[in-house]
């Protein structure tokens, strides 16, 4: 029920954002739905519609044949069988499908299962940027028919597999998908020169200030003065380290002495000890 009803929401909100833009749209071959959003490219059935209704009803008769038996239920269903093609005929001459810049709409009027009790409505709205591919697919028995599923892939999690919008019935589906899939690269290719674009103004303005200031330092005040002071305080630094480091080798020569006389007085101490006691083992007689 949560699923149900979060794809309810999402689908008002798309209706929503898109302002109502297929509204105003008259007839499959429109070539304009409103001011707004005019309609790029605009599917049409009527090519296929006698195709589609010999599947549909080859698949029906299918279903009853095996129903037959099964308490004489597939024999309501041959007894509906016309009243069944009446229908579907509405439904595929209802259809209104279309790109424009921002989604892909889908509109059918069609009857309920019994004509008298009036007709079923549906608008469907699905944004570009959610959709992730169109696919075209024929199974077996379609392609007997020569009939053709268009499905709208969507992107990311928020919406079940089987939310995925199912068409039959396109004249020429893989017009339809170049047109989606076209439409979308343009909004991708507008998202990048805009991020590009904003990317530029940001950076410019910062270059332009750093070359103003470095091309023409005269016109800002107190230039002159500031620089000098900078460069006496440099100065000063430069001194104070250069005696610092003066000092600190001073007094680093000074201990490397010490411990040289230090270590030359050990050395003679030693020599001197050494010298004393091999002395009379010297002195040998031939």
């Amino acid at each position: 029920m949560e699923s149900g009803d979060g794809v309810a929401e999402i689908n008002r909100m798309e209706r929503g954002l898109l302002l109502h833009e297929a509204d105003s749209v008259t007839g499959r071959d429109d070539g304009h739905a409103d001011d707004q959003d005019p309609v790029l490219y605009a599917a049409s059935f009527d090519g296929s519609e006698e195709n589609f209704m010999n599947y549909q009803t080859a698949y029906w008769f299918l279903y009853s044949s095996l129903l037959l038996f099964a308490w004489g239920f597939g024999l309501l269903m041959l007894i509906y069988l016309p009243l069944r093609r009446y229908i579907l005929r509405k439904d595929i001459r209802s259809r209104k499908l279309y790109v424009t810049p921002n989604a892909i709409v889908y509109k059918v009027r069609k009857p309920v299962a019994f004509p008298c009790f009036g007709f079923l409505e549906k608008e469907k709205y699905v944004l570009l940027p959610s959709v992730a591919d169109v696919v075209i697919e024929q199974g077996y028995f379609q392609s007997l028919f020569d009939v053709y599923s268009v499905r709208i892939e969507n992107v990311g999690v928020r919406r079940p597999a089987s939310d995925d919008v199912k068409i039959q019935g396109v004249s020429n589906p893989l017009a339809f998908r170049e047109a989606v899939l076209s439409q979308l690269s343009k909004m991708r290719d507008e998202v990048f020169s805009r991020h590009s674009s904003a990317i530029e103004e940001v950076s410019t303005p910062r270059i332009g200030h750093s070359s103003v200031a470095l091309m023409s330092p005269s016109k800002s005040p107190g230039y002159d003065y500031l620089s000098q002071l900078g460069d006496t305080t440099i100065l000063q630094k430069l001194e104070q380290v250069s005696s610092s480091v003066k000092l600190c080798a001073a007094g680093l020569l000074l201990s490397e002495q010490g411990k040289l006389k230090e270590h030359t007085s050990e050395l003679k101490l030693t020599l001197g000890l050494t010298g004393r006691r091999a002395g009379p083992l010297v002195e040998v007689e031939f």
